[in-house]
């Protein structure tokens, strides 16, 4: 194995220690991490709200795990914790397996996304088409906006259903409920969160409107829900780790939701990741970063925690205050403990109203509007892929969602690569001395094609979506030739489909006394050909290096021929 894939699965954080950490850095490092770690605390409470499980669940996900993805994970300054993207997907797995479903299906996503990094997928996932991204991404914040309209208006409905339809219409029946000091609240919160940052860049509007909040309605007693009065006290200790009990038919009930879960939270730490390094300057190790985050969610799902990932929004605030080692990350996590064991007590009295006026704001930032509308005007096939996976994601399913939105795009990919494709006759091209493509073919060298040979010129890949046309094209000569000429210069690869064609093309044209000559041909394609028996179906020595070779040969025949 050499240097750079033995390198490829240490984590940064190692490589950091050893290269060495000046003191200056260090210090940033401890400042960055005291800040992501105060900014983090809001949004691991009200993550883990949103999802339907208690407060206590995402402080201890924001500990544990980004606690892991720091130390084991292949990026520089990677903040990892609970964040808005699994909302749906754990709302789902708590209302259909309960909690217990919820920490068995983070464990088991843990291995899967391992998996994922030893087998070297980290390097393919980061191609996931923008249009799919931006689609259930805008899908995700308008279902974390509407999960939040409860407490935003104060209307204290028990049973909110998971349905987004259901859950607009039981709204609108509840409307005339509203409590309007819970909507005082989050409104201030909202507008808090989104201007503080003019009055100071450091601390965070978030923790600013929590602050104020939480003094307002515990010195005022103001008549709204809070964390104690909804869930009870917060413990304040990280309970003792235990391997949760699994078996076949378990593993059977959950294993979508634990690819859900892998599949989410490998992409978004990826994107969260490849962000970074455009911040920085910097490279991340991308498998690595799987195994780390995939480590990270076994130990969540130990801890009873809830599924865990890089966060963008963390990660960005982490890298403007300085931080540019995982010692920051690591600060992070520290903080967060310390907070959840020292402050429970005051932690417990933030209102609710507070803390959706703070997920509306987040689910602002995640809506990405402006790349939606922009898509939207762009073309026609991406932006199907861009509603497609919106629509599915609100009112289906992400999985779903996500599931058309890879399929769709692969075939929109096959499509454009197919039109890529051209079979065309280098002889009409010649005779059209004003074409682009004849200065192209002819620039650096003349071909005569004699009466009997048709010469045709294969540009772009020969694959399963380009196979019919190539087929099409190569059987409907106005003429029958004695001898065909494919030129494969330009051809990058072939698959089984496309050698599968081809063969099926020379049988059928030798049985009409054609005999094929293939040209150019580079060496994966001719190590293709001779595996698939195409060497021996149409002869060796019909298979030449370059045109000047394969015309010489195109004689040959034709003098052999008119000897009979």
């Amino acid at each position: 194995m050499s240097k750079k894939n033995k390198r490829e699965f240490v984590p940064k954080f190692f490589s950091l220690l050893k290269a060495g950490i000046t003191r200056k850095q260090l210090t940033n490092d401890v400042m960055a991490g005291i800040i992501v770690g105060i900014v983090a605390l809001p949004l691991a409470i009200a993550f883990a709200i949103a999802s339907g499980v208690s407060p206590e669940k995402g402080l201890i996900t924001a500990v544990i795990a980004g606690l892991a993805i720091s130390v084991l994970g292949g990026s520089r300054v990677q903040i990892g914790g609970p964040t808005g993207a699994f909302i749906v997907i754990v709302y789902a797995i708590v209302q259909d397996h309960g909690i217990s479903g919820l920490t068995i299906a983070t464990f088991m996503a843990g291995f899967i996304i391992i998996g994922l990094g030893l087998a070297r997928l980290g390097n393919y996932l980061k191609f996931i088409p923008y249009p799919l991204i931006v689609g259930f991404t805008s899908g995700i914040a308008l279902i974390i906006f509407s999960s939040q309209i409860n407490d935003l208006f104060g209307l204290n409905i028990e049973n909110v259903p998971a349905d987004f339809v259901k859950k607009w219409r039981i709204y609108l029946q509840s409307f005339t409920e509203v409590n309007w000091i819970a909507f005082g609240i989050a409104l201030a919160t909202i507008l808090i969160a989104l201007n503080f940052n003019r009055i100071s860049s450091i601390i965070p509007g978030s923790i600013v409107a929590i602050v104020l909040s939480t003094l307002a309605v515990y010195f005022l007693d103001l008549p709204v829900d809070t964390i104690e009065s909804k869930f009870g006290e917060i413990p304040s200790s990280i309970p003792a780790p235990s391997i949760p009990s699994i078996d076949f038919e378990t593993i059977q009930s959950l294993i979508q939701p634990a690819i859900a879960i892998a599949l989410l939270g490998s992409i978004e730490s990826l994107l969260s990741a490849v962000v970074a390094d455009g911040m920085i300057g910097g490279k991340h190790r991308s498998n690595m970063e799987l195994v780390g985050q995939g480590a990270a969610n076994i130990l969540s799902g130990l801890f009873g925690g809830i599924p865990a990932t890089g966060a963008i929004a963390r990660t960005a605030t982490n890298i403007n205050n300085g931080g540019r080692t995982p010692i920051a990350g690591i600060v992070h996590a520290i903080v967060l403990l310390l907070i959840m064991l020292v402050f429970a007590p005051v932690v417990k009295l933030i209102p609710l109203a507070c803390l959706a006026g703070i997920l509306v704001v987040v689910s602002y930032h995640m809506s990405e509007w402006r790349h939606f509308v922009s898509l939207f005007k762009g073309n026609r096939l991406d932006t199907i892929v861009l509603l497609s996976t919106f629509l599915l994601t609100v009112f289906f399913d992400l999985i779903i969602a996500i599931e058309v939105g890879v399929i769709l795009s692969s075939f929109i990919f096959m499509k454009r690569m197919s039109e890529s494709t051209s079979i065309k006759d280098v002889e009409k091209i010649f005779n059209d001395s004003d074409s682009q493509e004849h200065e192209l073919i002819f620039d650096e060298e003349f071909i005569e094609i004699p009466k009997g040979v048709i010469l045709y010129e294969i540009n772009g890949p020969m694959f399963f979506g380009a196979s019919q046309k190539f087929q099409e094209v190569l059987t409907d000569f106005n003429r029958q030739p004695e001898v065909l000429i494919l030129r494969m210069r330009n051809v990058p690869f072939i698959d089984a489909t496309g050698v599968n064609r081809l063969k099926e093309i020379c049988s059928y044209l030798q049985t009409k006394g054609t005999k094929i000559i293939i040209s150019g041909a580079n060496h994966d394609v001719r190590l293709e050909l001779l595996k698939s028996n195409v060497y021996d179906l149409i002869g060796k020595y019909n298979v030449h290096a370059n045109i000047a070779e394969a015309m010489k040969r195109a004689h040959e025949i034709l003098n052999a021929n008119n000897a009979k």
